[in-house]
């Protein structure tokens, strides 16, 4: 993390020398939360960087929704999308786990005994 952090140093002073201050304020500013995903294990960066997963769902909708073409109004959008997701939630492509919750609990049992040895 400290490398992008220092390379995001490096793209704010470039930025500021190339007189788009407004620009590099922003990229300042929000470089911790771009980072945050630096936080996860290795395993899950992958898979929270992207959204592919969500994509996967809307061109889904969108690929049932065009081919009814016009709905008669917004109740009955919505409910051939609810029956989509209900459908993807019910069968084995919806119980997918994307990502393994038991490396986030190792994770946060590890800090929180670094933490307890530290006081």
């Amino acid at each position: 993390m400290r490398a992008a952090v220092e390379k995001a140093e490096a793209v704010y002073v470039k930025l500021e020398s190339m007189k788009l201050k407004e620009t590099a304020k922003k990229v300042q500013k929000s470089i911790v939360e771009t980072l945050t995903y630096d936080d996860f294990p290795r395993e899950h960066r992958v898979r929270i960087r992207t959204n592919n997963a969500i994509e996967r769902i809307m061109k889904e909708i969108r690929r049932r929704t065009r081919v009814v073409g016009a709905f008669p109004d917004g109740n009955s959008a919505l409910m051939l999308c609810a029956a989509r997701l209900r459908h993807i939630a019910g069968t084995q492509w919806g119980t997918k786990r994307y990502l393994d919750i038991d490396l986030l609990t190792e994770q946060d049992l590890e800090l929180n005994f670094r933490m307890a040895e530290a006081i």
